[in-house]
């Protein structure tokens, strides 16, 4: 029996980097899903709802396929911090977080082979921030032009240098995608990253 075709909803350059260290065959397809927070909505809730919406409107395309979908919300004294997507908000972000504990919950969806068959978990990562002043802060944003990630930071890149401690179950949460966790599903969807025979 064939293994099933798998498919990454998600065009994350981040994503579709980690996904490719498992050495497994992929399609990526975006899902047209509206990532908006639904009124009074936990930052964790935020991230699970997306990451199965994301999963199961690929899924509605190719319900043949095993469907990766994640999503990713970092949450400040409860609060979701939104991608800053220019400059002056992703200062204000990092001022905001320093010496602090800032929560990244990394969503994880698999959906299918068949209409019933979801996975659904959440991989928080605690990351404490460093002291810095504005200037380097600054000086940062302009290297790594962090725009397009929430918590404003690159962690797999000069954004390291913010960072004071990171406690996660799993080292590949934090950039987008959580390799361990996602190993275990696919193997229970009949996809195993290392097969036995």
């Amino acid at each position: 029996m064939a293994r099933p075709q798998i498919v990454l909803a998600s065009t994350s350059r981040y994503r579709r980097e980690l996904l490719l260290r498992l050495r497994l065959e992929f399609d990526v397809q975006a899902p047209a899903v509206d990532e908006a927070a639904l009124a009074g909505e936990r930052p964790r809730e935020t991230a699970l709802r997306l990451a199965l919406a994301k999963a199961r409107a690929v899924h509605a395309m190719r319900p043949d396929c095993v469907v990766i979908g994640s999503d990713q919300v970092a949450e400040l004294d409860g609060a979701a911090l939104a991608k800053p997507l220019e400059h002056a908000a992703a200062l204000a972000q990092l001022e905001l977080m320093q010496g602090r504990d800032v929560v990244f919950h990394t969503a994880l969806a698999v959906v299918g082979p068949g209409a019933a068959a979801e996975q659904i978990d959440d991989v928080p990562t605690i990351v404490h921030m460093r002291m810095w002043p504005r200037a380097a802060l600054d000086r940062y944003l302009r290297v790594d032009q962090p725009y397009d990630c929430a918590g404003a930071a690159k962690i797999e890149s000069l954004g390291i240098a913010l960072v004071d401690r990171v406690q996660s179950d799993d080292p590949t949460a934090l950039v987008g995608l959580p390799l361990i966790r996602l190993s275990a599903m696919l193997a229970a969807a009949g996809v195993p990253v290392l097969p036995t025979s």
